[in-house]
């Protein structure tokens, strides 16, 4: 715990099993009270894997119901464990666990709800191997992003990403999509409900084991992105509204 604060921190996994065990020992469980493992129905060893380890929160998908499908598990369970505060954590290690202390005292001390590990800020992103094609993507999504949604963060696309529960809890994260495009429709939830993000600088590694989407799939993402902002401004201008920010 931090100021009295229960963490719990969450694993969306898909094929996960040569990066789990790497992943769930850099968590600093001085601070971290549970963990939660939800794997999307992995053709791997990921379940037994997380078994050896210990994690006593396991959720498996029969199905692969996508990454957004994942994530809504994640933050159902945390939530139904009486978290006080989630974090995701990618368990491909695309991400470092390390990080996890300094992104929840941010929100334990109440300075910010949301925390975000930022692969923009800094050089890190294309030090730690993101190919180039993906990093002008992101700027560009970004750019329109910030203009659209009113705000200044460096990256939407971060999948390291720290909440309040009271936060969860206080945006319907369960209406939005099951795929990729979830983690920008939470966001665009999340200012629509005028909480304020935080970022911090976070390096990234690129390696064969770690997951990415292929160029088609990142089109069809970029895509989702564009309609979630326009959404999100058409809502807030009050000419179409939109079920998820209820």
């Amino acid at each position: 715990m931090l100021n009295d604060k229960k963490i719990i921190v969450v694993l969306p996994a898909y094929n996960a099993a040569l990066t789990l065990e790497k992943t769930y020992h850099e968590i600093p469980f001085d601070i971290v009270d549970e963990v939660v493992l939800v794997d999307d129905a992995s053709k791997d060893e990921t379940v037994e894997v997380g078994r050896r380890l210990g994690i006593r929160h396991i959720i498996r998908h029969d199905n692969n119901k996508g990454y957004g499908g994942n994530q809504k598990s994640c933050y159902n369970k945390a939530l139904e464990l009486g978290a006080d505060i989630v974090i995701m954590v990618h368990p491909d290690y695309q991400y470092t666990p390390l990080l996890i202390q300094p992104m929840c005292s941010i929100i334990a001390n109440g300075v910010y709800p949301v925390v975000l590990g930022s692969r923009i800020l800094g050089r890190g992103a294309l030090r730690g191997g993101m190919p180039y094609y993906k990093y002008v993507f992101n700027r560009c999504l970004t750019l329109f992003q910030n203009i659209l949604l009113g705000q200044k963060l460096s990256e939407y696309h971060t999948g390291y990403r720290a909440f309040s529960a009271d936060v969860l809890r206080n945006i319907d994260f369960n209406a939005n999509n099951d795929d990729f495009v979830f983690d920008n429709e939470m966001l665009s939830q999340i200012f629509m409900k005028n909480y304020e993000i935080a970022e911090i600088t976070c390096p990234t590694k690129y390696f064969e084991e770690a997951s990415s989407i292929n160029f088609r799939r990142s089109s069809i993402y970029g895509l989702g992105v564009l309609r979630v902002s326009l959404q999100h401004r058409l809502h807030k201008w009050g000419w179409v509204k939109n079920k998820i920010y209820a």
